[in-house]
């Protein structure tokens, strides 16, 4: 399970007295506890969260330290830049290999084909099918733009 994978790193990272990588993978645990924690409160929540919600945490802190390293780099602020991009390698580590634009695209159109979608009223069905299939392995507003302009051009 991925969280033992988090967890064994934390300790593998204590063990080699890694100090930047503790404190990313700390991050990590710390978001993972804040969205176990939020789940709690919804029907049905509660206990570890599965590889497909933290997939989801870790893609959300990746968009949070890329927009936090973009305005460090436009303040003219590159070691606080350098350090969101450690975060963000340490965060990627953890998540599946990302899809190229080609395997996006294809994706994409067999999902298409196998929900019947039509027009832009079916987008939401085929992003949530993509959602479901394609957790951690696509940009999912990249995505969104391209199913958008398959249905608007069908």
């Amino acid at each position: 399970m991925l969280r033992d994978r988090i967890n064994e790193s934390v300790k593998q990272a204590m063990k080699a007295k890694d100090a930047a990588r503790l404190s990313a993978l700390r991050m990590i645990t710390a978001a993972l506890k804040d969205r176990e924690i939020a789940a709690r409160t919804e029907p049905g929540g509660g206990g570890p969260l599965a590889d497909e919600a933290i997939f989801q945490v870790l893609q959300k802190m990746i968009k949070q330290r890329e927009d936090s390293a973009q305005q460090f780099r436009q303040g003219n602020r590159p070691e606080l830049a350098a350090k969101e991009d450690a975060e963000i390698a340490v965060c990627r580590e953890y998540l599946p290999q990302a899809m190229d634009a080609a395997a996006v695209e294809a994706a994409i159109r067999a999902v298409v084909a196998e929900t019947g979608a039509a027009s832009v009223k079916d987008m939401g069905k085929v992003m949530a099918a993509l959602k479901a299939k394609y957790a951690g392995q696509m940009d999912f507003g990249k995505a969104s733009a391209v199913v958008k302009g398959m249905l608007g051009a069908g």
